[in-house]
């Protein structure tokens, strides 16, 4: 067993990479800034990857590929409706073809991956194993936890009250404050799909699939501002 403060690193490593160099380098292209990021993000990814649980469960995969586009919709829909009303509707200046390409791909393909190990693969089962200690009454819940205990050992689906709202909150906070009341209810459908489904899957299709088609919905309709 490898405990949880082992794990921190290779779960946080590509998210953090990619936060790091998209604040830090803005005064690169957009174009070399997100190539960048899919440099370090996909490496770390592929470094950390042993460390990772499979991110299949014990349902079937189509059913959890079909379950993850459908609510990948309804996430688009609850990004477009819950983000709409908190930032204002100035038209922003268009990404170029390329710019707009590779942010597509990136958003599509590799942030739902690391994303959804980071908060429904990590921080929704650490919350999770936190929240069993705290209630069995065991002293220093946390850094038992942390040094005794390993997310990957958690049974797929396991969830808890606690758990949703600490792995929904670290989802938000990574996110604009206009960006909250979308991100909160968008975080909740990946933790249901967690449930429903048992893997991890599931909630990466669907984090897929808000983002591509978001994108989509951006450029054919000119709404630059949700995104």
């Amino acid at each position: 067993m490898i405990p949880n403060r082992r794990l921190i690193l290779p779960y946080a490593a590509p998210f953090l990479a990619y936060v790091l160099i998209a604040s830090s380098l803005t005064e690169l292209s957009s174009e070399l800034n997100y190539a960048l990021r899919v440099v370090a993000s996909t490496g770390l990814l592929i470094w950390a990857w042993k460390w990772y649980p499979r991110l299949t469960g014990p349902k079937s995969v189509t059913g959890s590929i079909v379950a993850g586009v459908g609510a990948g919709v309804v996430g688009l829909l609850l990004w477009i409706l819950l983000l709409s009303p908190f930032i204002p509707k100035v038209p922003n200046e268009s990404w170029s073809t390329t710019a707009f390409t590779i942010r597509l791909l990136t958003a599509g393909f590799l942030v739902p991956i690391f994303e959804e190990l980071l908060m429904r693969g990590f921080v929704l089962r650490l919350a999770l194993q936190w929240d069993m200690a705290r209630k069995a009454g065991t002293e220093e819940p946390l850094a038992t936890v942390l040094d005794e205990q390993s997310v990957n050992d958690v049974a797929p689906g396991a969830w808890s009250y606690a758990a949703i709202i600490i792995s929904t909150i670290a989802f938000a906070s990574g996110h604009h404050i206009a960006e909250w009341p979308a991100t909160v209810a968008f975080s909740i459908l990946m933790s249901l799909l967690w449930i429903l489904r048992k893997d991890l899957l599931s909630c990466i299709v669907a984090h897929g699939v808000t983002n591509i088609t978001l994108a989509f919905y951006v450029l054919y309709t000119d709404s630059w501002f949700l995104w």
